[in-house]
């Protein structure tokens, strides 16, 4: 099938717009809107404003629906991309730690790149490689430092490979341990069982992605699942166990580990206000249950 669709203008953009029944009260402002943001980002945005679409027929907008309602649904997700990717960052730099510290007081500086160390040698010549990649196209001034004094080991210690490697890649070396004794004294740390970590930091560097390209986030049907944990109590109660793949749970773990890695953090207060700030946003769209501000978790 061919592509055939034209190019269309901001103008011809508004008053398609208004064709199909949304109100546009501030044109001047749309038109800054669509051209700085543009038609297609924000048509993401205006989707759960749609009815139903007659058969071969254009969506219409729902009774009452305005172009400010839609932007306030695009704030409100860009502001909650920051406030999850400001719990993943904290959360990530907790994990490298952690991961450093146990191989290196168990290993060795240099330990963690015996292939001993782990299961599957496809994964860590795949791992390995992508290391080499990161460290030599590093710029930090402690890699710089460190290639031009030693030569061997010829690749730095951990704890300096730990602040170059990505979320992604991290993952990669964790859940590859061959030792689930190393994976579970890391996982130890915050209260999971080690498949859970595992699950947990794969389904973070899902999330992160769609963070880092600012994607919809607020109601993305999330394609990489996390084992749902069932300990510590309070993150178990927190859990909505009836829906799968919706940022809730994420939200509720996120809080629970945040708790763990920056003691007396504001954030899940902060997340409560950006909740009762867009009544637009639909909570069961993004998985929570009806009670949740009652539960402990939260309190």
């Amino acid at each position: 099938m061919k592509f055939e669709k034209p190019s269309v203008s901001i103008a011809d953009q508004i008053a398609l717009l208004e064709a199909r029944g949304m109100a546009v009260p501030d044109r001047a402002h749309t038109a800054h809107c669509l051209q700085h943001i543009s038609y297609y980002r924000l048509r993401a945005y205006w989707l759960p404003f749609e009815d139903r679409a007659p058969p071969n027929g254009e969506h219409r907008f729902k009774n009452g629906t305005t172009f400010d309602k839609v932007l306030d649904l695009y704030i409100f997700d860009r502001r909650l991309r920051l406030l999850v990717m400001d719990a993943i960052e904290r959360v990530e730099v907790s994990l490298r730690g952690c991961w450093a510290h146990h191989l290196a007081m168990n290993y060795g500086p240099h330990g963690y790149l015996e292939p001993a160390l782990y299961g599957r040698a496809d994964r860590y010549a795949q791992a390995f490689a992508r290391l080499i990649e990161d460290i030599n196209r590093s710029k930090d001034t402690f890699i710089v430092h460190y290639k031009s004094k030693y030569d061997d080991p010829e690749q730095p210690p951990i704890w300096m490979t730990a602040e170059v490697v990505s979320l992604g890649q991290l993952s990669m070396w964790y859940s590859n341990l061959k030792s689930r004794a190393d994976r579970q004294a890391i996982a130890k740390t915050y209260g999971l069982d080690e498949t859970v970590l595992v699950s947990v930091a794969h389904h973070l560097t899902y999330v992160r992605n769609i963070c880092a390209h600012h994607g919809r986030l607020w109601n993305k049907q999330v394609t990489v699942k996390m084992i749902v944990p069932k300990s510590p109590a309070s993150l178990k109660l927190a859990i909505n166990q009836n829906v799968q793949g919706r940022l809730y749970n994420t939200l509720a773990l996120l809080g629970n580990l945040m708790g763990l890695v920056a003691p007396g953090n504001q954030w899940r207060q902060h997340l409560l206000e950006l909740m009762d700030s867009c009544p637009l946003a639909d909570e069961s769209a993004m998985g929570f249950p009806q009670n949740w501000k009652n539960l402990p978790a939260w309190n």
